[in-house]
């Protein structure tokens, strides 16, 4: 016996692939597995068989279409063929996983494509597919285009391809976002985005960690441990981003220190540092507010808002040394501080941009550098969470 794959069109009528299935079975041809593409002109059936050894190309194509298909196509196949479909897609996005940079091969070996070229231009028709050529859009800029002999591309495949890009193209952005800072007292730590899914515990033990007065300063209405809904919502907010920091190497068992959350709306966006007792003064808030600001302006934001206590001096401290121009407006005890993210020019007496934070009344005015972010949004000021 021997693997083949066949893949033909058949009309979309009750009946029609029992018609093919059985002229495949006259020839002693059985039917390991099959796969239905929907298409605008009837569904594409795709086989995998396990034919005698004696029947040839020619005879199967000729079954296929006394079967009633057509545009019939058929090849030999090995036995990891015998993989279900899903299976495989799931073992080339695992692959992904571990190298992000294969996309191009795994695209190779997703649709048995003859070429994959990245080109640096956009598509102009984005989800092209049209017959052997397929055209894929990379989130990250550019396009992959896919090319083989035979069969025909099918919008199923397409729609298969495009979400492994799409993957990788997260996949990539979080690598980018991922890196070691250097303290300056000489600690290392690790900053990375947060998965919703993985790190709820652990900033859940980062709230724990921290004092009441420090949740409090980040949240603004109690100090409550925040719900693990709420978490998750923070942890991967619709629009925007959120960051944890890891001391030491980062790895799995490292404890999460800090918490740095980026949530737009409309054209502004609103930031939020939560960072340990422990590690607070020690350069972290900074370093990691200026992180914020760095995603705020690449994803388009006209400003970015915190909303800090008024007696919270080391965070107005931080936003002075931001080196940017603040506005500070203020509503009791709180202060919302807004940034501008647009170029602005420089005052004619060359005033440092921090020096338009002024410091609010009993706010003291030493020059250590602290850490301690701990500000929070307006929808978490009316209450407990």
């Amino acid at each position: 016996m021997a693997l083949w794959r066949i893949r033909a069109t058949v009309d979309d009528r009750p009946g029609y692939l029992s018609v093919l299935t059985a002229s495949l079975a006259l020839r002693g041809v059985n039917i390991l597995t099959v796969q239905v593409h929907t298409t605008e002109v009837g569904a594409v059936d795709d086989f995998l068989v396990d034919a005698p050894e004696q029947v040839t190309e020619a005879e199967l194509r000729a079954a296929v279409e006394r079967g009633r298909g057509r545009d019939c196509w058929v090849a030999r196949s090995e036995a990891r063929g015998l993989a279900d479909e899903p299976t495989r897609v799931l073992g080339l996005a695992a692959r992904l996983v571990r190298d992000p940079e294969a996309t191009g091969a795994t695209l190779r070996t997703l649709l048995g494509a003859d070429a994959v070229t990245w080109r640096p231009t956009p598509a102009d028709t984005p989800g092209g597919v049209g017959g052997t050529a397929m055209l894929l859009a990379d989130p990250a800029g550019g396009a992959y285009e896919l090319r083989r002999r035979e069969p025909s591309f099918t919008p199923a495949e397409y729609a298969r391809a495009q979400a492994l890009v799409e993957l990788a193209a997260t996949l990539g952005r979080r690598d980018t976002d991922r890196v070691t800072l250097v303290l300056p007292d000489g600690a290392e730590v690790s900053v990375r985005p947060a998965t919703a899914d993985d790190d709820v515990p652990a900033v859940r033990e980062l709230h724990a960690g921290c004092s009441a007065r420090s949740r409090q300063r980040r949240y603004l209405s109690g100090a409550a441990d925040p719900s693990p809904a709420r978490l998750r919502r923070l942890l991967e907010p619709a629009r925007g981003s959120t960051l944890l920091v890891t001391a030491g190497s980062g790895g799995a068992a490292e404890p999460v220190v800090a918490m740095a959350n980026l949530l737009g709306e409309g054209d502004e966006a609103e930031a939020a540092l939560l960072v340990r007792d422990d590690w607070q003064r020690r350069g972290l808030g900074s370093a990691l507010l200026r992180r914020l600001l760095g995603h705020a302006d690449r994803a388009g934001y006209a400003a970015v808002l915190l909303h800090v206590q008024a007696e919270n001096t080391p965070m107005l401290r931080t936003l002075r040394r931001l080196d940017r121009p603040v506005a500070l407006e203020r509503d009791g005890g709180v202060l919302t501080a807004t940034l501008p993210l647009a170029p602005v020019p420089a005052s004619p007496a060359g005033r440092g941009a921090g020096s338009a934070v002024p410091a609010p009344a009993g706010c003291g005015t030493g020059t250590a550098l602290p850490a301690q972010a701990s500000n929070g949004l307006p929808s978490q000021r009316s209450g407990p969470i």
